[in-house]
């Protein structure tokens, strides 16, 4: 029974250690990458659709995002919805291709971004150490109502523990990972 708990519980906080690797992949760190407009959306036809949908995303070096549109008439919406996703780029547009080049970061802003990062994961943790408490009380509740035996619940409750541990270690080393790719010049 408490196995069911723990099985669970881990796979909440999997889900919220898959939530910041989802974010982080957002930050700039002063490489180009696609997950930077991964989640802009242009106006085709009258709907709303993800960028990826209406043209092919690159980077052709570190410093530049590259959006070739598949119709030649959705450059200008393309370069229209980079703007007002307010992202802090300015796209460039040559008529058949929207380029979004990335300007240097200062060492002043990698160290806010470090604190962004360090903040993510912090709130991560927040999130797993609610994990482990929702699985800590139904731990209890199955040992009030006689389903567990006071040893059982405190063995659940010992691996409880250990997987929260383990998790927030995960946490650690990723937050750890991205620090250092934002430090990197």
């Amino acid at each position: 029974m408490s196995k069911a708990i723990i099985d669970s519980m881990a796979q909440e906080m999997d889900k919220s250690i898959q939530s910041l690797k989802h974010e982080l992949s957002k930050l700039r760190t002063g490489r180009a990458s696609t997950a930077l407009v991964d989640s802009i959306q242009v106006d085709y036809y009258g709907s709303k659709v993800p960028l990826n949908q209406v043209a092919n995303v690159t980077t052709p070096d570190a410093r530049t995002i590259q959006i070739t549109p598949w119709e030649g008439g959705m450059v200008g919406a393309i370069e229209k919805s980079i703007l007002a996703a307010n992202i802090g780029l300015t796209p460039q547009n040559d008529g058949k291709v929207v380029r979004v080049p990335l300007p240097p970061m200062t060492e002043e802003r990698r160290k806010d971004m470090v604190k962004v990062v360090k903040k993510m994961g912090e709130d991560t943790k927040v999130a797993i150490r609610t994990h482990r408490r929702d699985g800590n009380e139904e731990v209890k509740q199955q040992e009030k109502g006689k389903t567990l035996t006071e040893d059982d619940a405190k063995k659940a409750m010992d691996l409880i523990q250990k997987k929260t541990d383990e998790k927030t270690g995960e946490v650690d080393k990723i937050v750890a990972s991205k620090e250092k790719e934002v430090l990197t010049v």
